[in-house]
Order: structure tokens, then C-alpha cells, then sequence
């Protein structure tokens, strides 16, 4: 859902600020609210929710073993880099027999 909210725990991560907390959170309650700035009668709730969720942030990351330490947010530039997306593995081919399909024997599949 929100692909921009960069992952805050991580092994090689340097831990997370209470900066790139707040960030996240602004991120999530902007995608939920599907506004970038609420209006001024919804500003209030806007901020409450931001401040909830990075709360909510801190705890969980503070029970899974990474304390959020005091500090501005990490500028993008130190950030980890991300893992290689996965690739699909190639499936072995399909031959279309009537309106049954079947795995083609591989070598290591076929009888002796």
C-alpha cells in the first residue's frame, strides 16, 4: 500500500530516528486520508493521527529490538540500499494436450 514508507528496522539499517518515524507516519495517515495537506477544519485530527501512529511506530519497533533514537530524519543518501527485487524462476514448459495441460518431463523427470 505504501510503497514510499521506507522499511525503518533492518540488520544493516542504521536504527531508525524519531524523525524517520514521524516521516512514516505523516506518509501513511497522507495515503490513508488521500490528501498531501488536510484542510484547516481537518488539520487537527490530521496531526492527532500522525502523532498516534508514530507512537503506535515506536513501540513496535522498540519491542522487536530496535529503539528509535532522537534525531532528525535520515536524508535519503544514508539510507540502506534496498534488496535486489525477486525474480521469477522459469517453470518448466507446458504442452497443451486437447484441453488438458501437462508438465514436460525434464531430464531429470523422465523414466530411466
Amino acid at each position: 500500500m505504501c510503497r514510499n514508507i521506507r522499511p525503518l528496522r533492518g540488520r544493516a539499517a542504521p536504527p531508525a530516528t524519531d524523525g524517520d518515524v514521524h516521516d512514516a507516519a505523516r506518509q501513511y495517515v497522507r495515503k490513508i486520508a488521500a490528501t498531501r495537506s488536510p484542510a484547516a477544519r481537518d488539520a487537527a485530527a490530521f496531526d492527532a493521527a500522525v502523532a498516534e501512529i508514530a507512537a503506535a511506530t515506536a513501540r513496535l519497533l522498540a519491542a522487536m529490538g530496535a529503539p528509535v533514537v532522537p534525531g532528525a530524519p535520515t536524508p535519503p543518501s544514508e539510507w540502506p540500499p534496498r534488496p535486489p527485487r525477486r525474480v521469477p524462476r522459469a517453470s518448466a514448459p507446458v504442452e497443451h494436450v486437447g484441453h488438458h495441460a501437462t508438465r514436460s518431463a525434464t531430464p531429470a523427470e523422465s523414466p530411466p
